[in-house]
Order: C-alpha cells, then structure tokens, then sequence
C-alpha cells in the first residue's frame, strides 16, 4: 500500500510539471470558463492527488495499480500514421465514422455540419469555432464525488470528440467512434469528449476502444452527456483492448424531463479496466437503463462502478450487469443507488449476476441502495455461482457434447445483455464476438451449435486452451 501510494505520488509530481511545462500549448484554445475549470481541477490533483484502496469506492480496483506503469504523456503536437490498415469488428454497419488516434481526433480539422444542423468534430475544434454553444454545456455535468484522474482529464485534456444534436432533429444514422492507440512510447492519454442532445434530439452512438498492437498504454477517458427535454440516446461502448493497457472510461451524464438514455458496455479484453457511470436524473420523467457484460479470463480485471442520481420525483432506472470470469480474472461490481429526499414515485433496480469458471476467479460485488423517500420502488441484487450442472446435464442427455453445453449456456447467459442492442446489425456483430470470445477460436467449427455470421471479419487473439 506505502509504495503503491508513493509511486502515486511520483506520477502526481510528475503530472504537475509537465501541466507547468506545457501550460501555454494546454491552454491555448482555452474559453475562460475552461480554463477556471483547469485551474480548479488542477488544484485539486495538487491538494488531494489520485485516490487509493483505502477509498471505499477504489477499494478493490486494480486500476490504481497501472500508476506502477513507466508512462508518459505524449507531446501536444505529436503526429501519428494514418496509413495504418486496422480491421474493425463492427464493420459496414452503415454508421457515420469518425476517429481518434492516441486521443486526437483524425481527419478534418473543421467541424462536420451537417444539413439538418448536426455537429460532429473533434473538442477541441468545437471549443474554438463554437465556445457559446460549447461552454453552455462543458463541464455541467460533472458528479459530486470528484477524483484524481477526473481532475487529472479536466486539467491536462488536449482533444477528443464532440457531437451535437440539436432540438427536434433525428440522427440519420448511427455514429461510430473508433478510439485506437497506436504508440510505442507508453502513452497516459487524456481523451475529452461531449455529446448534446437538445429538446427531442435523438442519437444511437457506438464508442469502441481498441488497440493496434500489445504495446502497454494508460488511458484516462472522461465523457460528458447532456440529455435535453423528450430526447433519446443510445449509448454503445465495447472495449477490445491489449491485456497490456489500462483504461479508466468514465462518463458522467444528465438528463432532463423524459428524457431516455439507453447504454449498453461491452467488455472483452483489457489488462486492467474499470468503468464510471455517473447519471444524473435532472428532472421528472427521466428513464436510464445501463446495461453491462463482461467476459474476463487470464489475469484481466475489470471494475464497473455505477452511481444513478434520483433527484427528483417520477423517475425511472434499471442497471443490469452480467459477467463470466475464467483463469484468474477479477472483477468489481460497484452499484450505488441514490434517491433524494422528495424522490417520490422513483422506481430503481439494479441487478449483477456473475458465472465463476475456476476456483481462482473472484468477484467482489457491493450493491447499494440509499433512499431518503418513502414511495418508492427500489431492490437491488447480485449473484455469483458456476455453470448450472443440471442444466449441463439434462442437454447432455440429449445428445448435446459437453463442450457445446457449457458454450450454450453461457452465451444464453450473456445474450441477456446483448438482446438490448436496439441496431440489428450491431447486436448481430457482437452477438457473434461473445460466441468466438467463449469459444476461444477465431474461425466457425462445423460441429459447433453456435455458428458465427461473419467469421472472416474479426482478428483478435484468444488462448484457445483457457476455455
């Protein structure tokens, strides 16, 4: 614990001085609302630092290990290839694309307007050309319990991306996000971003993380949604990194009178992760539903801490989380339900079930409700256990293999999640990544009862032996 905490304190130190350094190019597009913003956090960091395992909420995360890391943050002007070729799992879906590389936004500098009066670019651009519109909404959603790699994000971010959804308008089409490190040198990225939806907007958003290669990299990801009167948002974020990265995916998000926000993290492969989800129930009517599924296995771990905010009465939210855990994978459940007082009608539930493979799996899952309310509708539960042995066995006795039995039910476990997915074309996809991430190979076995649609598109490595 005293090193951990010293070798936090080095990176602290060390974080400082290159926001001393680098002052002029961080801050140089700054609005002066961002910059109060900056300067606030970064006084916070200086004061406070990054959170530690005593923390009730960091407790078990692993993620605050990864500050052992020998990382650097990169350049502001550093360039990087475009050239690269990279084979997206989630491929010809009819999405409008856009890219990230080590956190910059790639391609065009100036913002994509679009005829119906949406805008999709990169933050900083959007900070620049549209500093009304963007310090409106910048830094309003931000949760209670701030932390170091909040305060970190808000003093040293330098990119990422920005869409905007103005009032009454229809997104065509799905936005696709492909954020990709490609870096040899050990990279602390800070990605910015911000989605807006004004009054009776409506979007479907695809966020991916991936990587090019098994180069070690610290990603700290802070994502601010704004969610107007009668809008919709269908939020979709699959994680398909090296077990050499770590990443903090934090997004915090407000929602105004019926309002709808669907999200849906899909995790497949990281080293260490660990995801924030922060919503905040504005005004009456709003509904969140905040879905998860995790598939961990060799020494991965994956930490998942979710606050849902009723602050107001006649509102609506459901979390469910499901995970499958082999080899000696580890995994946080961290459910925190709040309604306040005068929360009157609120109706939260909030669910984690988990499926441990081996004796050296673990899971540490703490559902929390605090109510302050006395008509309300609130439970909250968890569960973990192994595979259903009469399950297992009443499919045997029906001429079903072992093998196939045991990939049966955990891709029918799994598929309650998925289902959720409100683009066919994407629940397609993903549902055929958890058959190929459960069955450990890469191409469709004829005798297999789970028979992958598209068996040529994905290119990710799976021990074939670990299930």
């Amino acid at each position: 614990m005293k090193d951990n905490d010293n070798n936090s304190g080095i990176v602290q130190q060390q974080l400082l001085d290159f926001y001393k350094s680098n002052e002029a190019a961080i801050c140089a597009d700054d609005t002066p609302k961002v910059r109060v913003l900056r300067n606030n956090a970064l006084q916070r960091f200086q004061d406070f630092g990054f959170p530690n395992a005593k923390m009730e909420n960091w407790r078990n995360s692993k993620i605050i290990n990864a500050l052992h890391g020998n990382f650097r943050m990169p350049a502001l002007d550093e360039k990087h290839s475009e050239a690269k070729p990279f084979s997206c799992e989630l491929c010809d879906m009819d999405t409008e694309i856009i890219m990230l590389v080590n956190g910059v936004f790639s391609g065009e500098t100036s913002l994509k307007k679009y005829d119906n009066g949406m805008v999709i670019g990169s933050t900083r651009t959007a900070m620049k050309a549209r500093p009304d519109l963007f310090d409106r909404y910048f830094g309003t959603t931000m949760p209670a319990e701030t932390n170091g790699f909040y305060d970190v994000n808000t003093a040293l971010w330098h990119d990422g991306y920005f869409v905007y959804v103005p009032k009454n308008v229809a997104a065509e089409r799905p936005v696709q996000v492909i954020k990709l490190i490609d870096n040899e040198s050990n990279p602390f990225v800070q990605t910015r971003n911000l989605i807006i939806l004004e009054d009776n907007a409506s979007l479907q958003l695809i966020d991916c993380d991936d990587s090019f290669n098994q180069q070690s990299s610290l990603i700290n990801a802070f994502t601010e949604i704004v969610i107007g009167d009668n809008a919709s948002l269908d939020k979709y974020k699959l994680q398909n990194i090296n077990d050499n990265t770590s990443l903090l995916n934090s997004n915090s998000i407000r929602q105004f009178g019926n309002s709808r926000f669907r999200s849906n993290t899909i995790s497949f492969n990281g080293g260490m992760i660990r995801n924030n989800i922060h919503v905040a129930l504005d005004a009456e009517g709003a509904e969140a539903q905040v879905y998860g599924l995790y598939l961990m296995d060799k020494h991965q771990h994956i930490d998942n801490y979710l606050k849902v905010n009723h602050k107001v009465p006649n509102c609506t939210s459901f979390e469910k989380f499901k995970g499958i855990l082999d080899d000696e994978a580890s995994a946080v459940f961290n459910g925190h339900v709040y309604v306040a007082p005068g929360a009157q009608k609120t109706n939260a539930q909030q669910n984690n079930s988990n499926i441990i493979l081996t004796p050296k799996a673990k899971i540490d899952a703490k559902p929390f409700l605090e109510i302050y309310a006395d008509d309300v509708k609130c439970a909250h539960g968890t569960s973990t256990g192994q595979l259903d042995q009469e399950a297992m066995f009443y499919m045997q006795q029906r001429g079903i293999s072992k093998a196939n039995a045991r990939m049966l039910l955990m891709y029918a476990f799994a598929a309650e999640i998925s289902n959720h997915i409100a683009i066919p074309a994407m629940q397609e996809r993903i549902d055929d990544m958890i058959k190929r991430r459960l069955r450990g190979e890469l191409s469709s076995c004829d005798n297999c009862v789970l028979r992958c649609s598209h068996p040529k598109e994905y290119h990710f490595e799976i021990d074939e032996n670990k299930l």
